[in-house]
C-alpha cells in the first residue's frame, strides 16, 4: 500500500472536523506507522465528539500502551471492552496491556474471551496459546496448537512468528509462518529509495534493538562491542528502540559504540530515516520477530545490506533481510533451504557473551531455599531457568522423570507469572513427585542470579525452544547444560554452545538418553564433580568465551557482507 491514507483522511477532516469515525480511522493509521503521539491525539479528538466510543477508547489505549503508559492503557481498554463486550479485537488489546501491568491471569481471561467470541480465528487462538504456555496452563493446548499450525500450513492467518517457535513445527513451517507475517508488514510500508554501500573508509555498521540495556541482548553483546570497537575498519552505530534504563550495561554499550542513537518512541519512518541519515552500510536486526521489534523499519530498507542476527532464533522470511548470521551447528547446511536469507556462517558459536562479568560469592543454600547436601548424594540441584513458556508438557515430564529416579534431588525453576508455579506443582503431584521438590526462584538482578547459579549441578534444557542466554549464563557459572538438539534453530542453540565448548557429550539424541544421562550424573557425585571440573577447564580453553576472537570473526563477516572481503 504505497498511497498514504492519512493524507485523504486529513483532507476529509479539514472539511468535516466533526466526523468522529474519520478521527478513529486516522488514529488507526497513525498507530500502524508507529506514531503513538499522533494516534493518541486523533483518538482523543474522536472521544471529544463521541464520549465513551469503544473504538476510540481502544485506539487511545493502544497509543498509551505504545507510549509506556501501561496503567492508563489498561483503564482505556477496560472501558472500551465494557462498552463493546462482544468485540474480540478489543479483548486482545486489553490482554496485551494486562500482560505489561503484571495482571497475568486477567490477560489470559481477556485472550480466552477473544477466542470464545471468534473461535475460528487462528490469530486469536495463537494469542491464547502463547499466553497459556507462559502461565503453564495446558488446558486445550493440543487443540489450540493444531489450530495455529493448520492456519500456518494453509496460509489462512498471519500469526506471530516468535510465539510459533514454541510449537512442535518444522523449520519449513517456521519459514511459512514468517513469510506470512512479512507479507502483511510489506503491504503497510513504503520503502525508501535504494541506497548503496560506501566503497571506502570504515564500514558503518548499524545495530537495531530494543535490548540495549539490562536485557538479554545487551548482556550478550556488551563485551563483543568493546572488542569490536578496536577494529579500525568498523564504525559501530547502535539504534536503541528502548530509552536509557540507567543500567551499567547501557553505559558500557554506549561507551563501546561510535554513536548510540536513541530512537525510542519514534515513528517507524523516523527510525528508518535516522538509519539512512547515518549512512549505514550493514544493518543488523537484533530483534526480528521478537516482542518490541520494528520489522516495519527494516521493511523500509534503510540500509543496503540487512542482517538477521542473535535475538530471533529462526528465519525472518522477509525479503528485506539479506543474510542471517549463524554457525554450522545451530544452522547446518541441510537447514539452509528453510531460511529465506543467505546464510553467513561464523567459525565459532553465533552467540557472543559477556566474558567480563564476575561471579559473586553465592548466598547460602538455605537462603536460596535449597536443601543441604547429604552424605549419600542427596541435595543434587537440577535446574531449568528458562522462561515459563518453554516449559511445555514434554520437557517438564522429562525433568520430573529425572527427579523420580534421583532420590533427594530438587528441580530449581524461575518463578513464572500468575499461577504458573502452582500449576507446575500440581503437575508434579500428579506425576508422583512431591511438589516441595520444585524450588522457585523469583527473578533476580543479573549479578545475584549468576551468584545463585553456582549452586546448580546440572541444567535440564527444554525443547523445541532451548535455553539461549540462560544456557550461556549457566555454563559461565560452572553449571553443565544437558540438551537434546532438535531440527530447528531455536532447538539447537544450547547444543551449539556445548559443541563449541568441546562438550558434545552433553548433547543427547532422544528423551530416553536425556533422562538416563541426568539420572546417571545425579546418582554419581564423583562423575558430576568431574563434569563440572571439565566445564571450568574448557570454559577457559575453548573459543566459546573468546570475545576478542569472536569480534575478529564478526568483523570478517561484516567485510564480506559489505563487499569489502
Amino acid at each position: 500500500m504505497h498511497n498514504d491514507p492519512r493524507i485523504e483522511l486529513r483532507r476529509e477532516l479539514e472539511r468535516n472536523p466533526g466526523d468522529a469515525y474519520a478521527w478513529i480511522l486516522l488514529a488507526e493509521h497513525e498507530l500502524d506507522r508507529g506514531d503513538a503521539a499522533a494516534g493518541a491525539m486523533a483518538a482523543q479528538r474522536a472521544l471529544a465528539l463521541r464520549p465513551g466510543h469503544p473504538e476510540a477508547l481502544a485506539r487511545l489505549g493502544r497509543a498509551q500502551w505504545m507510549q509506556g503508559q501501561r496503567d492508563d492503557a489498561v483503564a482505556s481498554l477496560r472501558a472500551a471492552a465494557a462498552n463493546a463486550p462482544d468485540h474480540p479485537g478489543i479483548a486482545v488489546w486489553l490482554g496485551h496491556a494486562l500482560e505489561d501491568t503484571g495482571e497475568a491471569e486477567a490477560a489470559s481471561q481477556a485472550y480466552a474471551r477473544a477466542h470464545a467470541l471468534a473461535p475460528a480465528e487462528p490469530q486469536l487462538a495463537a494469542y491464547l496459546l502463547a499466553w497459556r504456555r507462559k502461565l503453564c496452563d495446558w488446558r486445550d493446548l493440543d487443540a489450540l496448537a493444531r489450530q495455529v499450525r493448520d492456519a500456518v500450513n494453509n496460509a489462512t492467518a498471519s500469526v506471530e512468528p516468535f510465539a510459533f517457535l514454541s510449537e512442535d513445527a518444522t523449520a519449513a513451517e517456521q519459514l511459512r509462518c514468517a513469510r506470512l507475517r512479512a507479507s502483511v508488514v510489506a503491504a503497510s510500508v513504503r520503502p525508501l529509495p535504494a541506497s548503496q554501500a560506501t566503497a571506502t573508509g570504515p564500514i558503518r555498521v548499524g545495530f537495531l534493538s530494543n535490548g540495549f540495556g539490562a536485557h538479554p541482548t545487551g548482556l550478550l553483546t556488551a563485551a563483543m562491542f568493546e572488542q569490536l570497537k578496536a577494529d579500525t575498519d568498523i564504525e559501530i552505530h547502535q539504534f536503541a528502540l528502548n530509552s536509557d534504563d540507567g543500567s551499567p550495561i547501557r553505559q558500557r554499550l554506549h561507551a563501546a559504540a561510535h554513536t548510540l542513537h536513541d530512537v525510542s518512541m519514534r515513528a517507524h519512518a523516523q527510525v528508518a530515516t535516522a538509519i539512512r541519515a547515518a549512512r549505514i552500510d550493514v544493518l543488523f536486526d537484533l530483534r526480528g520477530w521478537g516482542g518490541g521489534g520494528t520489522p516495519e523499519v527494516l521493511a523500509m530498507r534503510p540500509a543496503p545490506v540487512q542482517v538477521n542476527w542473535l535475538a530471533y532464533p529462526g528465519t525472518s522470511g522477509a525479503p528485506w533481510i539479506d543474510h542471517v548470521l549463524a554457525d554450522r551447528f545451530v544452522l547446518p547446511e541441510s537447514m539452509a533451504q528453510d531460511f529465506s536469507e543467505n546464510v553467513v556462517w561464523l567459525p565459532r558459536c553465533f552467540q557472543p557473551s559477556d566474558t567480563t562479568r564476575s561471579l559473586p560469592a553465592p548466598p547460602s543454600r538455605a537462603q536460596c531455599g535449597l536443601p543441604e547436601r547429604g552424605d549419600n548424594g542427596e541435595g543434587v540441584v537440577f535446574c531449568c531457568f528458562n522462561n515459563s513458556y518453554k516449559l511445555n508438557p514434554r520437557s517438564v515430564m522429562r525433568a520430573l522423570a529425572v527427579l523420580r529416579d534421583v532420590p533427594g534431588s530438587v528441580l530449581w525453576l524461575l518463578s513464572g507469572p500468575g499461577h504458573a508455579d502452582a500449576r507446575l506443582a500440581d503437575v508434579a503431584r500428579m506425576q508422583g513427585v512431591d511438589p516441595a521438590r520444585l524450588i522457585f526462584m523469583p527473578k533476580q538482578p543479573h549479578a545475584e542470579y549468576l551468584a545463585r547459579l553456582q549452586h546448580a549441578d546440572l541444567f535440564l534444557d527444554t525443547e523445541p525452544y532451548n535455553a539461549h542466554t540462560t544456557a550461556s549464563d549457566a555454563l559461565w557459572a560452572g553449571c553443565p547444560v544437558l540438551t537434546r538438539p532438535g531440527e530447528t534453530f531455536a532447538a539447537r542453540v544450547a547444543g551449539s554452545l556445548n559443541h563449541h565448548l568441546g562438550m558434545a557429550e552433553m548433547n543427547v539424541g532422544d528423551d530416553a538418553a536425556f533422562v538416563a544421562r541426568a539420572v546417571s550424573l545425579g546418582r554419581d557425585p564423583d562423575a558430576l564433580a568431574a563434569l563440572k571440573g571439565e566445564l571450568v577447564r574448557r570454559r577457559g580453553e575453548s573459543g566459546l568465551f573468546d570475545m576478542g576472537g569472536f569480534a575478529g570473526d564478526f568483523a570478517d563477516a561484516v567485510r564480506s557482507m559489505a563487499g569489502r572481503g
